[in-house]
């Protein structure tokens, strides 16, 4: 038997922090759903997803918050304390980029939704769906390989993000005549790019999670 595998045999099992992240990554989901069902509706449906949006960001944050008390309350965590707080960190980050495409795409009044939004919305839902498949294997890290393929599966989408968004860009500048339109698509399109780089920085954590405890 490892001695990592001693430590956490000794360790009393939490039931405080893998909550957390299970409803931290439930909730990033639930966020990416609807964004996703947003880019697919007309301008003037949206409006009641974007809130939905704004309440779940919002519970993300409070949910970032109640981690960081448990670990200024905990003496014993599961993990090293600096991953605890970066993982529900970065996980929090991926929502505020996807809110911050919603935010955009209602400020600027986006009437017309891309093939390249639509698709780009589509990568970071299934992005979302493998983080979560991810952290809801670390309350016994039984399931290395799990893990290791969800992050593996998560560097894919964010290498195809970047293609979708480098092509979409090309488009916009090579079609689109109004200065406006311009800039509003590449905002759009930028954050939601932004938030596939993010997802892939919860990778990089979770897999650096898995190794020291393997």
């Amino acid at each position: 038997m490892s001695i990592n595998s001693i430590f956490q045999f000794l360790v009393p099992k939490d039931k405080k922090f893998f909550p957390l992240f299970e409803e931290a990554s439930s909730n990033l989901i639930e966020l990416a759903s609807n964004l996703h069902e947003a880019v697919n509706l007309p301008l003037k449906e949206r409006e009641v997803l974007f809130q939905k949006i704004d309440e779940l960001e919002q519970k993300g944050e409070d949910i970032t918050r109640q981690t960081n008390l448990e670990l200024s309350r905990n003496f014993i965590t599961p993990f090293d304390r600096e991953d605890i707080h970066t993982l529900i960190t970065s996980i929090d980050n991926v929502a505020d980029y996807l809110h911050g495409a919603a935010s955009r795409m209602r400020l600027y009044q986006v009437d017309k939704i891309t093939k390249s939004i639509r698709k780009m919305t589509e990568i970071n839902l299934e992005a979302c769906q493998n983080i979560d498949s991810a952290v809801k294997e670390l309350s016994n890290l039984k399931n290395m390989n799990i893990i290791k393929d969800a992050c593996a599966r998560i560097n894919k989408l964010e290498n195809k993000s970047d293609n979708v968004y480098n092509k979409a860009v090309f488009e916009i500048f090579e079609n689109e005549t109004d200065a406006k339109n311009i800039i509003k698509y590449k905002e759009v399109l930028s954050v939601l790019e932004s938030a596939t780089d993010k997802c892939k920085s919860v990778a990089n954590i979770l897999e650096s999670i898995s190794v020291k405890h393997s």
